[in-house]
């Protein structure tokens, strides 16, 4: 079968003025407008493509990539508002929209949100959602402490940052683990630090593994991380620059590279400090 709001192999089975017609099964002919044919597209070859509804609700391939798919969350923008909702740009011809009653909040145009995407079962049209908790902790977390993962930074919180993990789970980053800029909408790596009793998951962006570091260390190795793992700090830097790119003291600031030092996380140059491969 093949799947809307997501990537399909489908073969070309006719051509025509205005694009190629692709085998949709039970679903019938689906066009690829010309405009995303290539000279090399044949006959009988098979093509990945991209499949939604047009803005007549017809079944349309594309080789656009759109900025999210089905059953994934995504920061997309408002472009327009009308009776029907909100409509956001996911990066293909035709905008997605958000019902009123899937907005957690009334959308306004040219914000930012973050969306799930999916096919609603009584129309079977593409929309999105920002009710997230309707499509988050489904299923059973079994990460364990240590555990990479992607997180899609979603809410900002009186106790920090909550964010997606891994597309299926709420988790919260904590000011203490926090370092940079980290704005609603960032993806990055993180690492599971703690699963709670009641399956709360606290968050880290530092990988598990350097040892019991405290938070100030924690912090200089992330700002590392920032900046391709160097930072051109060292005793001798002034407290005031030290304070701008770290927002820490010159004394807590020596206290974290001398255990970073010692755990051998770091290695110390003339003038700055370089991670450990």
């Amino acid at each position: 079968m093949i799947k809307i709001g997501a990537y399909n192999e489908l073969t070309i089975i006719k051509q025509v003025d205005f694009g190629v017609y692709l085998d949709g099964q039970e679903d019938g002919e689906i066009l690829l407008p010309r405009r995303y044919v290539t000279d090399d597209m044949k006959i009988g070859q098979t093509v990945l493509v991209f499949l939604y509804c047009d803005s007549e609700d017809r079944l349309i391939a594309t080789t656009q990539k759109p900025k999210a798919e089905v059953g994934e969350f995504s920061s997309l923008k408002v472009v327009d508002t009308n009776r029907a909702g909100a409509f956001l740009d996911w990066g293909l011809p035709k905008d997605l929209l958000v019902p009123f009653n899937q907005q957690k909040i009334p959308m306004k145009e040219g914000y930012g949100y973050i969306v799930y995407i999916y096919q609603d079962d009584i129309s079977e049209r593409l929309v999105a959602s920002s009710k997230l908790d309707r499509f988050l902790d489904k299923v059973e977390a079994n990460y364990k402490v240590g555990d990479k993962v992607d997180l899609l930074i979603a809410e900002r919180s009186d106790i920090g940052f909550k964010a997606i993990i891994n597309n299926k789970h709420w988790g919260v980053l904590f000011p203490s683990d926090v370092f940079g800029e980290m704005g609603i909408g960032k993806r990055c790596k993180g690492y599971i630090k703690q699963v709670r009793e009641d399956g709360k998951i606290d968050l880290t962006l530092t990988q598990i593994g350097y040892g019991k570091i405290d938070s100030l260390a924690e912090r200089v190795v992330q700002t590392m991380k920032l900046h391709q793992g160097y930072l051109q700090l060292s005793d001798k830097s002034s407290p005031e620059q030290i304070a701008k790119i770290l927002k820490m003291s010159k004394a807590n600031f020596k206290k974290a590279i001398g255990q970073l030092y010692r755990k051998k996380v770091i290695h110390i140059e003339n003038n700055g400090i370089r991670l450990n491969e």
